[in-house]
């Protein structure tokens, strides 16, 4: 592709966009967004106590069952990344077509429909606990689009640097480690931290299998009181409150290893 192609080409994703360092006015899109969000679901609880601070006070252990589902979610897809991206790359044609028929057939089936196959339909021959459910069927989904996140970072790095490490008297798996991919982690971390926040949303699924995250609390208080206008108000800020913070996160992750990088 031609470097101007290549610079101007549109990219896409349903991560959150993750605000730059460089976007230092007070009036950012991110700064405006995130702090209403904020003053409304501060605000509220506190102009409508009923139902808004009984809805807020309903959704804590929701929140905390979202959030921990996602962190052991991410964690696993990442491994599982990391191999099969490395299986993607490898010069053993078994490996190489395993791990690409993995990344075709997971990639090929909706997120919703893996759940309902992991709970449900492998509920047959053995039952697993809903969130344990969850954590797989996230974990495998996203493991297949992490890989080849990696496979394109590891590429990234010219190949004369591996053979400049050969030369050297590495092994191959040596060579991977010390020096490919540390700076794979450089050029991986702005789309795999647009994975973590996607999953964050994404697991908004879990609830449908019974896993008692924020969706589902935000349902269950609906369903009692009626307050589905409210409750699904209240749910959604919430989530865009962790989106948006979670964002931020990643960008000043990212700048603090680009200055480590200029070192």
């Amino acid at each position: 592709m031609d470097p101007v192609d290549q610079k101007n080409k549109i990219q896409l994703t349903d991560g959150t966009l993750i605000p730059e360092k460089s976007e230092k006015s007070v009036f950012s899109a991110w700064r405006i967004t995130f702090i209403s969000a904020i003053i409304l679901i501060i605000l509220l609880p506190i102009i409508i106590p009923d139902p808004y601070l009984n809805i807020l006070k309903f959704l804590p252990d929701g929140i905390l069952t979202t959030f921990l589902v996602t962190i052991f979610s991410i964690i696993f897809a990442l491994v599982i990344g990391l191999f099969v991206g490395l299986g993607r790359i490898s010069r053993i044609t078994l490996i190489n077509r395993m791990a690409t028929i993995y990344v075709e057939v997971i990639r090929g089936i909706p997120l919703l429909v893996q759940l309902f196959y992991i709970y449900y339909a492998m509920g047959k021959f053995f039952q697993m606990p809903p969130i344990i459910s969850a954590v797989t069927a996230m974990s495998i989904c996203y493991g297949a689009y992490i890989s080849e996140i990696f496979r394109a970072g590891i590429i990234s790095v010219p190949r004369g640097q591996m053979e400049a490490a050969l030369s050297l008297g590495m092994t191959r798996g040596q060579a991977l480690r010390r020096i490919i991919l540390p700076q794979t982690i450089k050029v991986i971390l702005p789309p795999v931290g647009n994975e973590f926040i996607s999953m964050l949303k994404d697991s908004s699924l879990i609830s449908i299998i019974a896993v008692a995250d924020l969706l589902r609390r935000g349902r269950e208080f609906a369903s009692k009181t009626f307050y589905y206008f409210e409750a699904f108000t209240m749910v959604a800020l919430v989530y865009l409150i962790l989106t948006l913070f979670f964002s931020r996160v990643v960008g000043i992750m990212e700048e603090r290893i680009k200055k480590r990088g200029r070192k």
